[in-house]
């Protein structure tokens, strides 16, 4: 545990952001296995789900929690499975 007070602020600065980075990169996940999932089974709301994986892999881009090449790596997975 540290003893400076700077450095007891940033602990605490490093748990919230990395308990609202986890939450986020979990929702993500959680988006796509959903596709995934509805898709192999042929449910009727592929769409929905497609639309939102894609837009929380777009949002997980943009705060950094994945890179930009891994976000069209998998819009561009997603995308081929849809189209099948």
């Amino acid at each position: 545990m540290p003893i400076i007070k700077s450095a007891i602020e940033r602990v605490k600065t490093n748990n919230k952001a990395n308990a609202r980075n986890t939450t986020q990169m979990s929702a993500m996940r959680t988006a796509v296995k959903k596709f995934e999932t509805a898709n192999t089974a042929g449910a009727d709301n592929v769409e929905e789900l497609y639309l939102a994986a894609t837009s929380a892999v777009d949002k997980a881009a943009s705060k950094g929690l994945i890179k930009r090449n891994k976000a069209a790596r998998d819009k561009s997975r997603m995308a081929a499975r849809y189209a099948k």
